[in-house]
């Protein structure tokens, strides 16, 4: 069913359904972007008429459970032997949070029947396993990415590849997967042995109106960011799969033929600091700025205010940030790799560019700067099409058809036995778009 037919679906009140709901992060525990997609799909389900319970993580000062949004949220304590949520510890803080994760779910389904469990990655997997086996329910899994994925293709310590088993466990232990783009779903099918068939593509989706600035937020930060040229701007973690390293590095070209030329870089992250370095020894200074994070309350006047903002990531499961930035009005020139290949039609939609290519990158961005009329197509076309096929009543719809699908299928199907083994460690295997993923558990 294509994304404009999804808009006009009408939820029959036989077909309203109880979803139990497992995520790490729910507001306000906001760590990246998946948990403003659970909160979101949550209350786009909720406004549907579905009955909704999110068990996710307590943060201090929030309460273990309340109604909000229209959707009840239960929120586990953390127990009283604590671990550090650092990279060295994470396994055993994830095991540590899933115990208490397991008990909070339970709880809340000692109050009110189910009809399938939706968990949201790897980091809630022992949970979601157990629930749905304890309940008896169908288990919908949405896997936003893959740690082979996000290790370009390798898996180099134990750590990666024990996560990557779990990925592998979890997948092949739920009755649908939810893929966020074609890319994933590939991705998750040749990982993990996973039957296409059992793979809904739903993508993400995005709040348009919460991305228009009004003009004079806009005005106003285009006064601050720029100078007397075009403004060219970057959202996003500022990790290495993001490939920000090649937007500084096509600067320089970039700069030699826009004069006035200001490059802004919104974010943070681990790689921050090698990027500054990288800016100085170019000698990009007085052209490129870091701001750090902006939030959702600064961000869409930051990027109705480019004039080009650029999506450089090496590796995208769906690419968030475009839409963001296209319902923001911002023109687009993004890698043609992961999701973001799948959003952006060239010259229709924006502009795109093979990844890991900073002269390719320049070329891109200055189509769009030297030509202010196509830009601006562009970038109502893109604002448009993000409204028509991204709302999230289309797809809180399309999820709720996806449980509905769980829900006839399961018991249907024999047990299988789960076997999450590989090649040796070492050795990688080739995907559709070129990129390596290793498929080691061990």
């Amino acid at each position: 069913m294509s994304p404009e037919a999804a808009d006009v679906i009408d939820i029959h009140p036989a077909r309203r359904q109880r979803v139990l709901m497992l995520s790490w992060e729910y507001p306000p525990v906001l760590v990246g972007g998946l948990g403003r997609h659970v909160h979101a799909l949550s209350v786009a389900l909720a406004a549907a008429g579905h009955e909704v319970t999110v068990v996710t993580r307590h943060a201090d000062g929030a309460p273990l459970e309340e109604h909000v949004d229209g959707v009840r949220v239960v929120r586990a304590a953390e127990d009283p032997v604590t671990f550090p949520l650092a990279t060295g510890s994470l396994l055993a803080w994830t095991m540590a949070f899933n115990h208490t994760l397991t008990r909070a779910a339970l709880r809340a389904a000692g109050t009110g029947g189910y009809d399938v469990v939706h968990a949201h990655d790897w980091l809630v997997a022992h949970t979601a396993i157990t629930v749905a086996e304890h309940l008896r329910l169908p288990l919908v899994t949405t896997m936003h990415a893959t740690e082979a994925g996000r290790h370009q293709g390798w898996l180099p310590e134990e750590m990666n590849r024990t996560i990557h088993g779990v990925e592998h466990w979890l997948s092949t232990s739920s009755t649908r997967l939810i893929a966020c783009s074609g890319y994933m779903r590939d991705q998750v099918t040749t990982l993990f042995g996973v039957p296409a068939g059992q793979v809904e593509v739903v993508p993400n989706g995005v709040d348009d109106r919460a991305w228009r600035a009004r003009p004079r937020a806009v005005a106003s930060a285009r006064a601050r960011f720029a100078a007397d040229g075009p403004l060219v701007g970057y959202a996003g973690r500022l990790v290495y799969e993001k490939g920000v390293q090649h937007l500084v590095d096509a600067v320089p070209r970039l700069r030699d033929r826009h004069p006035g030329l200001r490059v802004l870089i919104a974010g943070d992250g681990p790689y921050r600091g090698e990027l500054e370095e990288r800016t100085h020894r170019l000698g990009l200074g007085g052209t490129v700025r870091f701001t750090g994070f902006l939030d959702n309350t600064q961000l869409p006047a930051v990027l109705g205010a480019t004039d080009a903002t650029v999506v450089p990531s090496l590796y995208e499961p769906f690419g968030m940030v475009a839409l963001e930035a296209a319902a923001a009005g911002a023109p687009l020139a993004v890698a043609r790799t992961g999701g973001l290949a799948e959003i952006v039609e060239p010259g229709v939609t924006g502009v795109t560019f093979p990844h890991s290519d900073p002269p390719a990158l320049a070329g891109a961005v200055g189509q769009l700067l030297g030509d202010e009329v196509f830009a601006r197509r562009v970038a109502r076309e893109a604002r448009s099409m993000v409204g028509q096929r991204y709302g999230w009543a289309t797809i809180a719809a399309r999820t709720a058809q996806t449980y509905a699908a769980a829900r006839r299928e399961h018991g249907s199907r024999p047990a299988r036995r789960v076997v999450v083994d590989g090649p040796p460690r070492r050795q990688p295997i080739a995907i559709p778009d070129g990129n390596l993923l290793a498929t080691a558990a061990s």
